[in-house]
């Protein structure tokens, strides 16, 4: 499939799963949001060089967070894609502390191409906590998840410098509004 028909396609997908869903912040922007920011963030990265892992930034919650199957991401999109998403993605039948502490374990486990998507998704999470923060998240809890996205981005590093500065920006911001907030 051409690079244009795959992440057109790609767009479409996501954006007929994640319809109703908004980001948790204050501005509950549409979830969408994320999912551009995510892709544009690996798109970026990678110089436009690899249509399938932007495909798969973009699709990287369907699995997680709608009715979507890895089998239907292989069948729609390919096994390449469909691997790629299933990389990044949480088991949510397990409990969620015992989910953030896997993937602190296996972030440094990760193919390469995926460490792409996890970086720039904790990087697109810690500008949404600085720009929109949920009313219902303290700045203790802000801190926390701070804490752990540093702990899993340790394991992400030599990843792609250009990158990694994003997600060092961020992270400095979202301490210095911790910092001012407190």
């Amino acid at each position: 499939m051409r690079d244009i028909l795959l992440l057109s396609r790609a767009w479409h997908f996501a954006a007929q799963r994640h319809t109703s869903q908004k980001r948790k912040g204050k501005a509950q922007e549409p979830y969408v949001n994320h999912l551009a920011e995510v892709a544009e963030l690996v798109a970026t990265a990678t110089g436009g060089l690899d249509a399938n892992l932007v495909a798969a930034a973009v699709l990287h919650d369907t699995v997680e967070d709608t009715v979507t199957l890895p089998a239907e991401l292989a069948s729609v999109f390919n096994d390449d894609i469909a691997s790629l998403v299933m990389e990044v993605t949480d088991d949510k039948s397990l409990d969620k502390a015992v989910r953030k502490k896997l993937q602190v374990e296996h972030a440094a486990a990760n193919s390469k191409r995926a460490k792409f998507i996890k970086l720039a998704d904790k990087t697109a999470n810690l500008r949404s906590l600085v720009k929109s923060p949920p009313d219902d998240w303290s700045v203790q809890r802000r801190r926390e998840y701070l804490d752990w996205a540093l702990a899993v981005a340790r394991g992400l590093r030599g990843t792609n410098v250009w990158l990694e500065a994003q997600f060092d920006e961020a992270a400095e911001q979202l301490a210095a509004s911790c910092a001012k907030s407190s």
